[in-house]
């Protein structure tokens, strides 16, 4: 209290100077002082607190009452793990090669089929390289361009890509490069952000519509506003109606099904965690947390089909972020004054991470480039042939690596 009085004291002062400088025509200090003596100061202080209250009420309006784009609600965080316990910092992915040449800006997802590694660009392109080194310069060869952006990719059982397209909805790139739309409405309402997906052997699709409030530029608006408008979709291969499999996802992301299809995990960015859907078994038609309270907020996974998952951490947890979202308003007061430039949003960390968790989600590998400086934003990662690759939306080309986890025993 006593610091607040002498603030509130030295304001009054530099107040009722900057006021008598500006109504006696830039008076010195000691005429100021003689015209407050003469006046009993009581005008020109009058003056001064009608201008400060107003000044004082700008500024309140503004924290309180400027419109934003985001609606905050609390979300509930759990103490970040940090860089700890199986999630320790390492080096392992300071070794990683490089495919080819450069192609364009922010290869996201990754599908490896017959002999090639696709993926799709910032620009629309989606392209193809070879990952045996077969085929001479090492170059990425143009395959299709959805117009939009593309990000998680796999391929059918009839060699069709199935693309989620941020901008386009459900993509089919048939082999001669021909683009189906798939799906890109649900009940009438357009798509605002498909992200990722995986397709079962009887070629029902699930995929992830990662925000209904957002789209592909405004990613980070969802995960400041935290409502949870994430959804787990599925398309039916024979009625190609798409319906609902899990909502209430906090940014949903990537999507991978489990061994024999008996489940289908699906990444929560926004919260730090993986939810699961089950398919089979007692608990069809159930969800529950597969794994919670990540150090980083998962992207793509995906499974190698031998009981291992692989996740994509493109950023470390945000200590900022996690302060403020059980505070709404904290929130909006803050996005209101870095939209002035007098603070700054919570942004990702350059920090190349990735996991591997087995069907119990025990964390089996954990690889990272903690400088970012070789391999950084890592939002994909499959395991194919013995190697890992990786999708970046901060590289030029795919990244490579070889699997650190052994191949089980025949």
């Amino acid at each position: 209290m006593l610091y607040q009085a002498e603030l509130l004291s030295v304001t009054v002062v530099f107040g009722k100077l900057a006021l008598c400088r500006l109504v006696m025509g830039g008076a010195r200090q000691a005429d100021c002082d003689a015209a407050f003596r003469a006046f009993g100061g009581s005008i020109m202080l009058r003056i001064f607190l009608v201008i400060l209250g107003a000044l004082v009420a700008a500024v309140a309006g503004f924290l309180l009452l400027y419109p934003i784009p985001i609606d905050p609600v609390a979300v509930e965080v759990e103490r970040n793990p940090g860089f700890t316990g199986p999630y320790a910092m390492n080096q392992a992915l300071r070794s990683v090669a490089w495919l080819g040449v450069t192609v364009g800006k922010g290869p996201e997802d990754i599908a490896i089929h017959k002999g090639y590694a696709y993926t799709g660009l910032e620009n629309g392109n989606i392209v193809r390289i070879r990952t045996d080194g077969a085929g001479g310069t090492g170059s990425y060869e143009p395959y299709a361009n959805t117009q939009g952006r593309p990000l998680g990719m796999a391929f059918d059982q009839y060699g069709n890509l199935i693309v989620c397209d941020a901008k386009k909805g459900l993509l089919a790139v048939t082999p001669d490069g021909k683009i189906q739309v798939l799906a890109d409405r649900l009940n009438g309402t357009p798509f605002k952000f498909l992200d990722d997906l995986d397709i079962a052997k009887d070629g029902t699709i699930y995929f992830s519509d990662a925000s209904q409030r957002f789209g592909y530029e405004q990613y980070a608006l969802d995960i400041l506003e935290g409502r949870a408008t994430g959804r787990l979709l599925a398309l039916d291969p024979r009625t190609m109606q798409v319906s609902v499999k899990l909502d209430g996802l906090n940014f949903a992301n990537g999507v991978a099904l489990g061994p024999d299809e008996e489940f289908v995990l699906v990444n929560e960015t926004g919260a730090a965690r993986i939810a699961r859907y089950w398919l089979k078994g007692p608990k069809a038609g159930q969800r529950d947390v597969f794994i919670a309270n990540l150090p980083g907020y998962p992207d793509n996974l995906s499974y190698d089909g031998k009981g291992v998952f692989w996740i994509a951490l493109p950023s470390p947890r945000d200590q900022q972020l996690d302060n403020t979202l059980p505070s709404p308003g904290l929130r909006r007061i803050l996005f209101r004054l870095a939209s002035i430039g007098l603070t700054s949003q919570p942004a990702p960390v350059k920090y190349g991470f990735v996991i591997a968790l087995d069907r119990d989600a025990r964390v089996v590998a954990n690889l990272q480039d903690p400088t970012g400086q070789t391999i950084q934003s890592i939002t994909s990662v499959h395991a194919s042939g013995g190697n890992l690759y990786f999708g970046s939306l901060q590289s030029d080309r795919i990244a490579s690596l070889p699997n650190p986890i052994p191949p089980p025993p025949n």
